[in-house]
Order: structure tokens, then sequence, then C-alpha cells
């Protein structure tokens, strides 16, 4: 087989974080492979902290954030831009991630050109297109153009199956956030947060971003954390807020000022992953954390009225609560109060594999190549 290069896609800190081990993989196998690593920046700087991390170089920077850019803005500027990377230089395969705005553009543009997609992590759904937006319609249209599709489970296996996608095509390898982790858990690291999560506090890891969440869903659950944090004087609660300007705002308003909310700026993945470690709950609208939060046995409270990622669930690693201010105080509370509720969620097994996604990922894609 000769040698084929491989394009690997990514603009966001989650995808960063996911195809890392992929990337490191492939570059393990330098006969078989030439890695070409394409970033778009859709977001900056927590992406360049991946990168960092990782000890990643991209081929190519697309540079494409830009303050208040429209879904619209993101997707044509990565269109157009990997359409002239792709044609200049003739990738054998296009690897994306997820389910991002870039992943689709990525995908959109790689179909273009005829050049076989391979989808990580696909098959996620929660069948309601506008939830996540636009996360749901953009993994669901990279699944209509991929070649290969590598899902995290078994359930998201049966997803492409029902909507007949070839099974021949489709490889459960688990979840690479799990290789992430087991990466970053091998680093030895100093950090200013890291010393103020003292062990004589209960910690809540708390993260919220998402487009529909932000406003009074937002509002509502920091309305519900202030009242857990002056009703149990044990807790203490990290909020790394992230870089959008509602987001900011909304924290600032209400979160503010509080010598028990610790607020810090994005985190680097390997310290953010020693803070999951070292919390005692996770409350998140994230969907990683909830694949990351049960390797580290902390059990997960969704910010969401739905999830793609019903194995947690089914695990009893999460639970999904919504934004409403009582649902979110009576489940922290719960958490909080009832060992045998919070030792059955910390105890169950992690449902998203055993930290090789990446390699046999790798394995699929040679022989992909290999029947050709």
């Amino acid at each position: 087989m000769n040698r084929k290069k491989i394009a690997v896609i990514f603009g966001t800190r989650p995808e960063a974080i996911k195809m890392a081990p992929v990337i490191k993989e492939l570059e393990k196998h330098t006969d078989q492979f030439e890695t070409q690593v394409i970033v778009t920046a859709q977001h900056r700087e927590m992406l360049d902290q991946v990168l960092k991390v990782f000890d990643i170089h991209p081929h190519y920077d697309l540079n494409v954030m830009e303050r208040n850019q429209t879904l619209s803005d993101i997707t044509m500027k990565v269109l157009k831009g990997l359409e002239n990377i792709f044609i200049e230089d003739k990738p054998d395969m296009v690897l994306v991630h997820g389910d991002t705005t870039t992943s689709f553009a990525a995908a959109l543009a790689a179909y273009y050109q005829q050049i076989p997609i391979g989808h990580v992590e696909a098959g996620l759904r929660t069948y309601d297109k506008y939830f996540p937006f636009p996360e749901e319609a953009n993994r669901q249209l990279i699944d209509n153009l991929a070649d290969l599709f590598f899902v995290p489970t078994e359930l998201t296996k049966q997803n492409l199956i029902k909507e007949n996608k070839p099974e021949n095509q489709i490889f459960v390898t688990g979840n690479t956030a799990i290789d992430a982790i087991a990466f970053t858990r091998k680093l030895e690291m100093e950090h200013p947060v890291l010393d103020k999560m003292t062990s004589d506090k209960k910690w809540i890891l708390l993260t919220m971003h998402r487009r529909e969440n932000q406003g009074e869903p937002m509002k509502q659950v920091f309305q519900a954390v202030k009242q857990i944090v002056e009703e149990h004087p044990e807790v203490a609660i990290i909020m790394p807020v992230h870089l959008s300007p509602s987001v900011q705002a909304s924290v600032k308003e209400m979160l503010n000022g509080h010598d028990r909310i610790l607020l810090t700026q994005p985190l680097e993945v390997d310290v953010f992953h020693k803070v999951i470690s070292k919390a005692h709950i996770v409350l998140t609208d994230s969907g990683g954390l909830q694949e990351e939060a049960p390797a580290f046995d902390i059990p997960v409270l969704v910010l969401r009225d739905k999830t793609e990622r019903p194995e947690g669930l089914e695990a009893g690693t999460l639970k999904v609560i919504g934004s409403d201010k009582n649902s979110v105080y009576r489940a922290v509370d719960e958490l909080l109060t009832e060992q045998e509720t919070y030792n059955g969620m910390a105890l169950a097994e992690n449902p998203y594999g055993d930290g090789t996604a990446s390699k046999e990922i790798v394995v699929k894609i040679n022989k992909f190549f290999s029947k050709k």
C-alpha cells in the first residue's frame, strides 16, 4: 500500500482534545500515513491551549475566528479555505470529529472534492434538529456524507444501522476522550487553580456555555448554584468561564464576588482534567464532560433537557436535570446529602471505552485502504 495522506481537521477545543490522540497514533505509522493537521480556529485561544499540551503543530491554520461571527460566516470561510487546500494537496482521506460547524463544513468540502471522509464520534443522536443547535443537524449531515463511521458505543452503531448506513463501514471504537485522559494523567503539573481546590471542601465543577442555555436558563442555574453554596458551607464552586460574551456577562452579573465561587479563565486541558479529578460533582451542559467525568468516578448532572449520550443515563454515570432553578437545586442537594445516590453514580461503569479508541481507528483506516 502506498503511503496515504490523512487530513485531520478541527477547530474547537473539544474537537482538539478528542482528535489529538488520533493524530499521535497516526504519527506512529509514518510508513503508512502522512498526517496533515488543519485547524480552522473556530475557537482561537481555547484551541491553542490544547495544541500546546499535546505538542501538535498544524500544517494549515485558517484562523477563521472573529468576534460575534455567525454560523454562516464560519461555514463559508471553512468551506472555501479547505477547497483551496484540498485541490492543491489532494489528501487521500479527511477525518472530522463530532458535530461542530467546522466538522460539517470540512465534510462538505471533502465531499465536493470526492475525498473519503472518516467521522470520529459518529452516530450520536437526539433526533431533534434544534437541540442541541446546531450540533444535532451537523452530525446527521456529516453522517450522510461519511465513508467510515467510528462510533463510541454499540448504541451509536445501532443509530446508524437504523438510518441505513452500511454496517461494514461502522466500527465501535470507544471514545477518544478517554484516550486523551490517559495521556494527560501521565503529566506532572502545578497550577494556582489546583492549589485553591483545598480538600476541606466538596468542589462542584460548573461549566455552561450552550447557545440554547444562554440568557434566562443560565440565570436559573446560577440562582440554584448560589442557593446551594449558601445552604451548604462544605461546598465550593469552580467555574472555568467560557469566552462567549453572553456567558461572561451572565457570570459577571450573578456569580462574581462570592468567596466560595472560584471563577477562572478557560483552563489548559491537562489542568482541566486534574480539576475534574478533584471535583465532587460535575454540573454541565457540555457533551465531552459527560464522557470525561465518569472516567474519574465523578457524577455528572447535565444542564439540558436531552442528551445525545444515553449510554451514560443507562449506565447511571449521569442524570439529565434541565436548567430550571428548582430542578437543579434538588438534584445537586440530593447528591450532597444522599450518600447511596451519590455512590450509585460515582461507582457506575463508564461506557465509553478503555483508552484504545485511537489505535482502533488507525487500524480501520489502514484496512480501508488495503482493500482498494
